[in-house]
């Protein structure tokens, strides 16, 4: 079985905006897509939205990440916080978020129906509503859901972390024909070796063969369907 490369990016604002393009740009040259994780209700709008759009337009994915990130209502103090949001929300908190996000997205000029639930853990509710909510594909801790047909592709989000352990993971995934996903939030991009880690893993990925694709649902997110980019496609940004 052939590898899938997923790369995904998170943090994306007015602060965060030059690594964010810096990243892409990068993965430009490698012929990758993004998947792009935005959370509307803490989107700034302004150059960086205006950057969002734009790659969407081309290759990249847009992937719905939460509403706000707030799993507390109540607004406690944060160190009595424990979960993340959608990590424990029944069905129907779960849908009035997700239809809120939608909305927000909307007024961006956005849409989607890619989900990827903040700190990557989506509660059984959670996957409820977004059937319900025609979602079509949830990107969680453990693997890439097809909320179409119930079916699922393994492979674990894999952030920068100790250098050659995290080539190591990489590296063992795409010699077996696994799901590589490989994950950043852009705040950790100034971070000593956290570019140059993710892009050596991009590397060694591609190496091993594997075949760069997104959370799109443009197609099924199993196997080597899963909206992949040729390797010899142009990833077109005049659009």
């Amino acid at each position: 079985m052939v590898a899938t490369l997923v790369v995904s990016l998170a943090g994306i604002g007015p602060s965060t905006f030059a690594r964010c393009a810096d990243l892409a740009d990068e993965l430009d040259r490698r012929r990758v897509p993004l998947s792009l994780l935005l959370a509307p209700r803490k989107a700034v709008p302004g150059e960086a939205l205006e950057w969002v759009r734009a790659r969407v337009r081309g290759a990249d994915a847009l992937v719905l990440h939460g509403f706000d990130h707030d799993a507390d209502p109540c607004r406690r103090p944060v160190s009595l916080r424990r979960r993340a949001e959608f990590s424990a929300l029944p069905a129907h908190e779960a849908g009035l978020r997700l239809v809120a996000a939608r909305s927000a997205l909307h007024r961006l000029g956005l849409a989607t129906d890619s989900f990827a639930p903040p700190g990557w853990l989506a509660s059984p509710g959670t996957l409820v509503a977004l059937r319900r909510h025609r979602f079509a594909v949830c990107a969680d801790m453990a693997g890439v859901r097809d909320l179409r047909t119930g079916d699922v592709r393994a492979g674990r989000v894999r952030m920068v972390t100790e250098h050659w352990t995290y080539l190591a993971g990489v590296a063992r995934a795409a010699r077996r024909g696994g799901l590589v996903r490989i994950g950043v939030d852009a705040a950790d991009l100034d971070r000593i070796g956290v570019r140059d880690a993710l892009l050596e893993a991009v590397d060694l990925a591609l190496h091993h063969e594997a075949v760069p694709g997104s959370y799109s649902s443009a197609d099924s997110p199993l196997g080597s369907t899963m909206n992949s980019v040729p390797s010899g496609a142009v990833l077109d940004r005049t659009r």
